[in-house]
């Protein structure tokens, strides 16, 4: 059987209970950091006696092979990252989707989740949202990828580096407006965490590396923020949308009576 198990996102203490015993039993751990895991089982008080794969995002369609005969042989492979749900903006999909098909049982044990962690606390709305992971690197996919989301009428969850943050804010408020409602969630759990409510524009002056409120670290390094980031984006105003949808339409109209007319004008 093929088992993914949710690990914690930032505190031990936050494991889920069947985590424990899984990792003591399994026959094969496939960890996206196998020093990680091994932590993880210490602070848990646990033995490990599983063999030890990596199964990280360069080695993951390799690995999922070799790891389906693993299964097939008759070995409970279990699956873990270094936070939070396998195979949400980690590796895993791949793994899974080859134990199906080859008719190998999948389970779960459900655990902490970065993104709905983020989503409950960023006190905006939570019945419809989409999770990005990360945004992507290059600019114009970026541009094209953020212009799309302007128009969603859904709460928008992303996975940011410190280091890009800022920019990505930037970057949102050129797409969505100045005054859209964001979240940055930082260090979610940790001792160090750090919930930031206010609009695009707001936020995006706070993440400024330049900002005085950043500590500069080491000598000769740059401020900015820190850690583990999670970012909550309001979707489009619904009432602003159905208004901007009731426009398109009556110009659509508009546009097509014109045509009409226009033809009826050129005769046969």
């Amino acid at each position: 059987m093929l088992t993914l198990a949710g690990v914690p996102i930032g505190r031990p203490e936050d494991a889920p209970a069947r985590l424990a015993a899984e990792l003591a039993s399994a026959d094969v751990i496939a960890a996206e950091d196998t020093r990680r895991v091994r932590r993880l089982a210490t602070a848990l008080d646990v033995r490990l006696t599983a063999r030890l794969v990596s199964y990280y995002d360069e080695v993951e369609a390799r690995r999922a092979a070799e790891l389906v005969d693993e299964l097939r042989a008759g070995r409970n492979v279990l699956l873990v990252t270094d936070a939070g749900m396998p195979a949400i903006s980690d590796p895993g999909y791949r793994l899974v989707a080859a134990a199906a098909a080859a008719g190998i049982r999948v389970t779960a044990v459900p655990g902490p989740s970065a993104v709905v962690t983020a989503l409950a606390v960023s006190g905006l709305p939570t019945d419809r949202f989409c999770f990005e992971g990360f945004p992507p690197r290059k600019p114009g996919e970026r541009e094209r990828r953020f212009a799309e989301l302007a128009a969603d009428t859904r709460t928008q969850v992303f996975f940011e580096s410190p280091r890009r943050l800022a920019a990505t804010l930037q970057e949102l408020r050129r797409s969505h407006g100045d005054d859209r409602a964001a979240v940055v969630c930082r260090e979610l759990t940790k001792v160090h965490e750090e919930i930031r409510r206010g609009t695009l524009a707001e936020l995006a002056e706070w993440a400024d590396p330049a900002n005085p409120v950043h500590p500069a670290g080491a000598p000769g390094a740059s401020g900015g923020v820190r850690g583990e980031i999670t970012l909550v984006v309001a979707g489009l105003d619904r009432a602003v949308a159905r208004a901007a949808a009731r426009d398109a339409a009556r110009e659509a109209r508009r546009a097509a009576r014109w045509d009409a007319r226009a033809v009826d004008r050129s005769g046969p």
